[in-house]
């Protein structure tokens, strides 16, 4: 006699993820409830020190960057340079300064996160081997280029995980030897075996990275902003919740509802923080960010953050925004297309928001 299979289509009770779902709206003890002003601004100071704490590692002690220049590329307008500094005692962060030759400082300058691939080459106009590329390539479309063009000095980092910071499995080369992770993977784990997460050492990187560039005559203090797509879209929401010195920022291909992103699709590792459902979702988290400019821009077939979860966390969020008095953000851009830098609005919104460039905030329909 064939045994009976019961279906977890008709029995949800059967999946695990069920009992887990009814638990996320009672474990936002910390979201975002403030109707005032003075309210808001009470729950910022409380929840941004919580939120450091949650997702770990900003308690380590600063360093002196030791600014190490490893070159200096002419690339047509531009000035490339690469830079090695420290970021704590055991880390060190390789970055690029590009700028016009032209460009008159001190100037506004923007912090470029790339995302996942081979690392900040990519948005850089390198290609993996180091090699200069002439035409913008991949979803990244060598952002970080483009916006030196239009008068900012940029610093793109290479985030921790990717390209010169990949970890090193060279002894698991070895017959029956394991199989080998992703960095993001092994350094995902190990984070979370010390209570803490990928996303603390990133926001620890883009904060000592602050601290570096204000340590610089050619950077205008006062004019900091950041823009980074998909995991570095991640890196400039949560590094602008806990460094208010980020004055303005451009969130690409990640302001989505967790609902419909990261708990309903395949997503790295590196995405994920213990705990973090304390704080509700990122409409909550936007919290930390306003009164500051915010830009979203999503591609309406985006396949891992769906335009429908975006649209759901920008409306959420713009009441947010609204406690505190800053009507009209989070400024958004639906663009027709996939998991991209679109960058027509973005680049409008950063020369007007730390160029000095005057217009209202605009909803791109």
């Amino acid at each position: 006699m064939a045994s009976i299979v019961l279906s977890g289509t008709e029995r949800p009770e059967l999946q695990p993820a069920t009992a887990l779902r009814a638990l996320l709206d009672g474990a936002a003890t910390r979201a975002f409830t403030a109707t005032t002003p003075e309210s808001a601004a009470a729950w910022q100071r409380e929840t941004r020190a919580s939120l450091a704490e949650r997702i770990g590692f900003q308690d380590w002690p600063a360093v002196d960057p030791a600014p190490e220049s490893i070159e200096s590329v002419g690339r047509g307008d531009l000035v490339r340079e690469k830079i090695v500094i420290r970021t704590s005692r055991h880390t060190h962060l390789p970055l690029y300064l590009i700028r016009r030759r032209d460009l008159q400082t001190p100037a506004p300058t923007v912090i470029a996160f790339h995302g996942h691939g081979y690392g900040v080459k990519d948005i850089v106009g390198l290609w993996e081997d180091g090699s200069e590329r002439e035409t913008p390539d991949g979803y990244h479309t060598d952002f970080a280029l483009a916006l030196a063009r239009l008068g900012f000095l940029v610093a793109a980092p290479e985030i921790s995980c990717f390209g010169e910071r990949s970890t090193d499995f060279s002894h698991l080369e070895r017959p029956f030897g394991g199989p080998v992770p992703s960095t993001c993977a092994h350094t995902s784990a190990l984070a979370f075996h010390l209570g803490g997460s990928t996303v603390g050492l990133r926001v620890l990187d883009a904060r000592r990275l602050v601290d570096y560039l204000l340590t610089r005559d050619d950077v205008d203090g006062e004019r900091i902003g950041a823009m980074g797509i998909s995991g570095g879209g991640m890196q400039t929401f949560f590094s602008m919740c806990i460094d208010e010195r980020i004055r303005a920022g451009v969130v690409s291909g990640y302001y989505c509802s967790h609902r419909f992103s990261i708990f309903d699709v395949f997503h790295c590792p590196c995405n994920y923080v213990p705990g973090l459902a304390e704080f509700g979702d990122v409409h909550d988290l936007v919290g930390l960010i306003a009164p500051r400019p915010l830009f979203v821009e999503a591609g309406t077939h985006d396949e891992i953050f769906p335009v429908e979860g975006v649209r759901r966390s920008v409306d959420l969020g713009s009441r947010v925004y609204r406690v505190f008095g800053a009507s009209g953000y989070p400024e958004v851009e639906y663009f027709e297309g996939r998991h991209r830098i679109n960058g027509d609005g973005a680049y409008r919104f950063l020369r007007e928001r730390l160029a000095g460039e005057r217009t209202e905030p605009v909803r791109l329909a």
